[in-house]
């Protein structure tokens, strides 16, 4: 890339935050570029179906909405650069990137780098992603509709989950290393009277088993007080021990939460004049599809303003 040229936007990011960005920027006629280091979708593109997403009646696979996002985008002049942000210079009037393809600039820019889950690092658990091991129920739990599952944490989003599933499977079993929860108190009444919904005290999460053809087959929990282990035969796991937002490359240049999330409302507008926070990256009650693509909107409306003086 030549290093001279000064976007009007660059795009971290190329999940549907992003690339809803890039198409509403494009379109407008600015000259964008998103910068995306692996592939179209970021997290959504591991999704094996995605069936909370308008449009799509009979689901979509995370893969393809994802390049069907990126395609049209580019059907608009937006360009897309793989390669990976190392370091960032955002507070002057033209915004500095370098990456290894060199120093990129630009008068906007767009932050979609989104979160990664936290696994519980036992193995096999990565192959077993999409087939049996998940980190979102509202994105998977419709596939245990009357099945038993098992939830894995003690938070707020592990109590999140196990509600969520309890209104589709038939059997819901909350794992926690503790004998109470870390939730909130709002969560514990709902949790008692959803009726299918049991827990496993002082446990952990030793292997996670497969069957003979190297499927899914349950869990291995060990009581952390005596050392025993025990099998828990469940169709699904969700593991629910939290995110953590890809924002070390902001941190001394933006203002981020006590958890680490950029700090921006609805509006996507950092600390930062001309840089703008998106998707599963920014402070906000609902990491989904559909809510990504809202803030990628909204963020293109404010490098619109931006650009043009006007915000």
């Amino acid at each position: 890339m030549d290093g001279s040229i000064i976007h009007d936007v660059i795009i971290i990011g190329g999940g549907p935050g992003g690339y809803t960005a890039a198409l509403y920027a494009a379109r407008a006629g600015f000259d964008t570029l998103v910068v995306e280091r692996y592939s179209a979708g970021g997290q959504m593109a591991l999704t094996e179906q995605i069936d909370n997403y308008p449009g799509f009646d009979e689901g979509i696979e995370g893969f393809t909405l994802g390049e069907r996002m990126q395609r049209g985008a580019e059907r608009f002049g937006a360009v897309t650069l793989t390669a990976e942000v190392q370091a960032v210079r955002l507070g002057g009037d033209v915004k500095e990137l370098d990456t290894g393809e060199g120093t990129l600039r630009a008068r906007t820019v767009v932050i979609c780098t989104g979160t990664s889950p936290k696994w519980l690092g036992l193995p096999g658990e990565r192959e077993l992603v999409g087939h049996g091991v998940h980190t979102c129920a509202t994105c998977d739990g419709w596939a245990y509709r009357g099945k038993t599952v098992a939830v894995i944490g003690g938070g707020n989003s592990a109590a999140g989950d196990a509600l969520t599933l309890s209104r589709v499977a038939r059997r819901v079993i909350l794992v926690h290393r503790r004998d109470t929860l870390r939730a909130t108190r709002v969560y514990s009444r709902p949790l008692e009277e959803a009726g299918n919904v049991e827990f496993r005290w002082n446990s952990v999460v030793s292997e996670l088993r497969r069957d003979g053809d190297g499927r899914f087959a349950g869990l291995t929990l060990r009581d952390v007080r005596t050392g025993d282990e025990r099998p828990l035969d469940c169709d699904g796991a969700f593991v629910s021990i939290g995110r953590t937002p890809a924002t070390a490359l902001f941190r001394d240049e933006l203002a981020l939460d006590a958890q680490g999330y950029l700090v921006a409302d609805e509006s996507t507008r950092t600390n930062v004049p001309g840089v703008f926070a998106v998707g599963d990256v920014r402070t906000k009650v609902l990491r989904q599809v559909v809510t990504a693509v809202a803030d990628g909107a909204m963020a293109a409306y404010g490098v619109e303003e931006h650009l043009l003086g006007r915000g």
